[in-house]
């Protein structure tokens, strides 16, 4: 012990003469030395006291460590929802199957096996130069028929493959998509539309990289193939971070209008899908439509029940308990329960297997498949195309008794635990470098969009009829530090994000991306290796609407850009 405080004493005497930091270029005191522990819950700064915790007293974890994206909020153990939570983590976490209960009735048609593979470490996905569906790999395609040439981003899924193509299926059936068919190409930026050099001002230079994705009408099994209705266009997309995600849905709808408002006087345009700037309120088709289920104050909330949508990048659900991961334990494994009674496939795809001679010959050989039927061709391309065609109510009992894939408890338990994921504390809010990081991120701008602090208040929350009588996570009266305005803005970058518009995504907790995931990749396909070109992608074009702030960053002195980053991966 004693050798320990003297190393303590002499790195302390170093610094007080004026030791530099190597990364950031600040001169840093013998309290920037000291460990922040000393300096959590206090304010520091330009820091008030409660921004330690993120997720406020009943959404943070103090861990800060590597797994630290696991962890259960405080609210969880409150509440006595912990062996809820545990259960539904290991529905986060097995692998599906074909058979092995309670993790069965996988495929026959799927995007991954397991949640876990898409969001490997519960975090963003990683950078892939191969699209292959396993663990890590948390990229999901996005194939659409563009309306303004093929380099647009804009236009209509294809009809042929699911909003969520699928590259894996289940014996005897070939993949919607055949993902050794897919290439993707990661392209350099040379020079920015926008005009700002790649060089800043005192000679450190940053390079910017892209992907470009190509799928042959070959790699299609449906019929029709996206190629035969129209020209086919692609983007990859990277899963969100998923810490937090219950917090989010506990920002009041009043409170996400009165930013709206706010915005919309002081910026050229929201998204009309959005906000009806002429009503000076949301547009029509900003509200989702729900199932049956009722709010947690006990209110019932019929079907037909809407609320504002605020979840994906696209902003396409709304209410955590009926999207993002209510809606991907489905969808991204097709494992059905009593909400989702049917199978998540295409009527093209249904079609092209109902008349591939491999798959018949398959299940001909096979009297104890499930599409057998009488064993002629004819009844088993019937009974194939009746059970795989999401048109033809094919869990009718007609067909067969459906039975759901996942019971309603086991719903219950991975919604706990989805609503019941923690953020970790804030780091190094004492250290003097962070706290000029936090007050140059206000200065030029970024908390425009990115915008710090909301106060949760009742936390009302909706929850699906299936366990309408039970109790989630819940988080009343917490101020949060997400960082994020909730709305939807425009970058402009080249191969963007498909629909241009994409919420601005959640700041808190990704300085940890490292320690949890292995990766720091940023951004909707991860092509920021660093916050540096996340930062600098904003500014790729004029039109952008962070471009203003970008060129402010780009205008910067090296000591003011290292201490934006210090403080982005502080909070």
């Amino acid at each position: 012990m004693q050798i320990k405080g003297f190393g303590i004493a002499l790195l302390g005497l170093a610094v007080a003469v004026g030791c530099t930091d190597g990364n950031s270029g600040f001169k840093e005191s013998v309290k920037n030395r000291e460990p922040d522990a000393k300096y959590v819950g206090q304010a520091v700064g330009n820091f008030s006291a409660d921004e330690w915790y993120p997720g406020g007293q009943l959404g943070t974890t103090d861990n800060v460590t590597a797994g630290c994206y696991e962890d259960e909020t405080p609210a969880v153990e409150k509440q006595g929802l912990m062996t809820a939570f545990n259960l539904g983590q290991a529905a986060f976490e097995r692998k599906y199957t074909t058979s092995t209960a309670p993790f069965k009735g996988l495929g026959p048609a799927y995007v991954r096996s397991s949640c876990l593979d898409c969001h490997p470490g519960y975090g963003h996905g990683k950078r892939q130069y191969q699209y292959r569906a396993e663990f890590g790999n948390g990229y999901l395609l996005v194939i659409y028929h563009p309306v303004d040439g093929q380099n647009s981003d804009d236009g209509p899924y294809v009809s042929e493959v699911t909003g969520m193509p699928q590259t894996k299926a289940t014996y005897p059936f070939l993949p919607p998509i055949d993902e050794e068919q897919i290439d993707i190409k990661w392209l350099s930026v040379n020079e920015m539309p926008s005009g700002l050099p790649m060089t800043f001002p005192d000679g450190e230079e940053y390079s910017l990289i892209y992907p470009e994705v190509n799928i042959p009408e070959s790699a299609f099994n449906t019929n029709p193939t996206p190629y035969q209705t129209g020209a086919v266009a692609f983007r990859l997309e990277s899963t969100i971070g998923i810490i937090g995600s219950g917090l989010l849905d506990a920002i009041p709808q009043d409170s996400i209008r009165e930013q709206y408002r706010y915005e919309a006087a002081h910026r050229a345009e929201l998204n009309p899908a959005f906000w009806d700037k002429d009503k000076n309120d949301f547009a029509a088709t900003a509200w989702y439509t729900l199932a049956d289920g009722q709010f947690a104050d006990g209110t019932p909330a019929p079907a037909g029940t809407q609320l504002l949508k605020r979840f994906t990048y696209a902003m396409t659900r709304a209410s955590l308990q009926d999207g993002a991961g209510a809606n991907a334990i489905w969808n991204i494994t097709n494992v059905s329960r009593s909400d989702r009674p049917k199978l998540y496939t295409t009527a093209a795809w249904a079609q092209a297997m109902s008349e591939n001679p491999q798959v018949i010959a398959s299940i001909k050989a096979d009297p104890s498949s499930p599409f057998y039927a009488d064993g002629t061709e004819d009844s088993i391309k019937k009974v194939v195309r009746g059970l795989l065609d999401p048109s033809t109510n094919q869990f009718d009992n007609s067909w067969h008794n459906f039975t759901p894939e996942m019971s309603d408890d086991q719903y219950y338990n991975f919604m706990v635990w989805h609503r019941g994921l923690s953020i970790p504390r804030a780091r190094n809010l004492n250290r003097e470098e962070v706290q000029k990081g936090k007050e140059v991120f206000n200065r030029i701008g970024c908390a425009s969009c990115h915008r710090a602090s909301w106060k949760t208040k009742e936390d009302n929350y909706w929850k699906p009829a299936v366990y309408a009588d039970k109790e989630l996570p819940q988080y009343k009266e917490q101020t949060i530090y997400p960082y994020t305005d909730m709305i939807q803005h425009r970058l402009y970058m080249i191969n963007g994000i498909h629909g241009s518009w994409c919420r601005t995504t959640p700041l808190w907790g990704r300085g940890l991306s490292r320690e949890n995931t292995g990766a720091e990749d940023r951004l909707h396909d991860n092509r920021a290796r660093n916050v540096i070109e996340a930062i600098m992608w904003h500014g790729y074009d004029k039109r952008s609407d962070a471009f203003w702030c970008t060129k402010n960053f780009y205008n910067l002195t090296k000591e003011e850009r290292d201490a934006v980053v210090e403080f982005i991966n502080s909070i």
